[in-house]
């Protein structure tokens, strides 16, 4: 992978769109829609990378008619995301969804139910992304494959004015001089083997916060996924029928309801945890093969049968993927506080729309697709508005690749354990409490002081050191807003804090890098006051 020889691939565009995943695609397409020169640069293969292409995604698919519908829908998710989610940002989701998904028409095989009618609701992952890839490709989006960013672009005013990175597959740099940006990187499970995730590092998270953007929503990231020890194989729907057993054979209670992370996490804090799934209905194991057509995989190689085997599982943490946080969204078309920077899909907060519990599969999707296009038709506007200056613009990032001090050689897998302790270990990051989360904080700081000093990526290190620092950037900043938020709320549970606090019903930002600080969303407690 080394850069040192090669040529810089130097490209100007209205419109760059960082990720390639659902988010990315979506804004790709309306930036060029609203008649903006547009290059989309991703880190895998676009069409096939990022979590959406595992998956069989539903979305928040509500009928416009009758309106007490919807109005009923809003509610109930306000009420369930403990009330730091916005009416009108669901209303608008739940809108534009709804009439975005039909316009797949002649690019994706929709289902039809029994009576004819076309199942726009729930698609499959892989077949979505190959759509959405053709849909990009017929629009005239010039897409970068395998091309990784680095780091943004800044003029001297502060406005973003593209970004760097590298071409894994061609050799070489990349420079696109773009009029405005739109990170739709995704969000990271800190490389916890969740299934998808594997190229979800937080890139855009550290781009955006060297650019001065904040982020809003980092505490809530207490979201796990249950699935077969030593597999990455995170499909959850048929756990839904699942009986667990401690060491000892004995069935290991479980409350009423889909929240099963707290007391599986207790039992495999004391040993290991084993289910079967025999209670999963006949009709479901029959739609288990076109729902999740790898679920079956792990098992088969195994020679085990889930619905009468027994089996052990772990938990792999989500982080902010089916977590809430991302950055701080500063207007309806989803620019950042920062000029000319956009975000979109899980690189933004969703608390917008999820509130302070996770939008699991269908209220992200459909965030995911709305966002992804008002991002990107903000982004055309902002360039049209202000145009591309063809030079006056800088590289400014910092971490792992230019450091403050002397570089030398940084251990990076001992860097991912120290973050991997923090952010998914089940005794600090599910039952939390004020004295755990300040020793995190710590911890992160001293190894991030260390990092930011002396690592410097080079030759086939380059990314996974840049990679590195961006998950280092945001546990500081998912511990910093965990101990913030003095309460429970949400997925956000205090050991030491049980109850929801009245004090606490706003949102969270936070930023910075030199040194993190916290502070109160200023909009939302108006809203709130409203």
């Amino acid at each position: 992978m080394s850069q040192a020889k090669e040529e810089t691939l130097d490209l100007t565009a209205d419109v760059l769109v960082i990720g390639g995943g659902l988010a990315g695609t979506w804004a790709a397409s309306a930036a060029r829609r609203a008649g903006a020169s547009v290059i989309l640069v991703d880190k895998g293969y676009c069409g096939t990378s990022g979590v959406t292409a595992t998956a069989g995604p539903g979305h928040w698919w509500v009928p416009p008619d009758p309106s007490e519908l919807r109005e009923a829908t809003i509610r109930n998710r306000f009420k369930t995301g403990f009330g730091i989610n916005d009416p009108a940002w669901m209303a608008r989701t739940l809108a534009l969804t709804w009439e975005s998904l039909p316009t797949l028409e002649g690019f994706y095989d929709f289902s039809r139910d029994e009576n004819g009618e076309t199942q726009y609701r729930a698609l499959r992952g892989p077949e979505y992304m190959r759509a959405l890839r053709k849909l990009v490709d017929s629009l005239g989006v010039t897409v970068l494959d395998h091309s990784p960013a680095l780091e943004l672009l800044q003029r001297g005013d502060g406005s973003v004015a593209g970004a760097r990175g590298i071409r894994r597959q061609k050799g070489g740099d990349w420079r696109v001089n773009a009029g405005a940006v739109v990170i739709a990187t995704g969000g990271t499970s800190f490389l916890s083997r969740l299934l998808g995730s594997h190229a979800n590092t937080g890139d855009g998270y550290l781009m955006a916060a060297e650019a001065g953007a904040e982020l809003s929503g980092m505490e809530f990231t207490t979201y796990y996924t249950v699935a077969p020890i030593r597999s990455t194989m995170t499909r959850s729907m048929s756990y839904a029928f699942a009986t667990y057993y401690d060491e000892d054979g004995a069935v290991i209670p479980m409350p009423p309801g889909p929240e099963t992370t707290r007391p599986l996490a207790r039992a495999m804090l004391k040993g290991g945890v084993f289910c079967d799934l025999s209670r999963t209905p006949e009709d479901i194991r029959a739609r288990v093969p076109t729902i999740s057509p790898n679920f079956m995989l792990p098992f088969r190689r195994w020679g085990i049968d889930p619905y009468r085997d027994r089996f052990e599982v772990t938990l792999h943490g989500e982080g902010t993927i089916r977590g809430i946080g991302g950055l701080r969204i500063a207007g309806e078309d989803c620019r950042t506080s920062v000029s000319g920077l956009y975000a979109a899909g899980d690189a933004a907060t969703r608390e917008l729309v999820a509130g302070a519990i996770s939008g699991g599969g269908n209220v992200n999707s459909a965030w995911a697709v709305s966002s992804g296009q008002w991002a990107g038709a903000g982004a055309a506007r902002h360039a049209v508005a202000n145009g591309v200056a063809p030079g006056g613009s800088r590289p400014i990032g910092q971490a792992g690749l230019r450091p403050a001090a002397a570089a030398r050689e940084v251990d990076l897998r001992s860097t991912l354990t120290t973050i991997q302790r923090e952010m998914l270990g089940y005794d600090r990051n599910i039952f939390r409490s004020g004295e755990k989360l300040g020793k995190s904080v710590e911890l992160l700081e001293d190894a991030w002081a260390e990092f930011d000093a002396r690592a410097e990526g080079v030759g086939d290190r380059l990314l996974r050191t840049r990679e590195t620092a961006a998950m280092l950037a945001t546990a500081r900043w998912c511990a910093a807003s965990a101990l913030a938020r003095d309460e429970s709320r949400g997925m956000h549970r205090r050991e030491d804090r049980p109850e929801t606090d009245p004090r606490f019903n706003h949102r969270i930002l936070v930023g910075g890098l030199d040194k993190v600080w916290t502070g109160v969303d200023q909009d939302r407690i108006l809203e709130l006051a409203s």
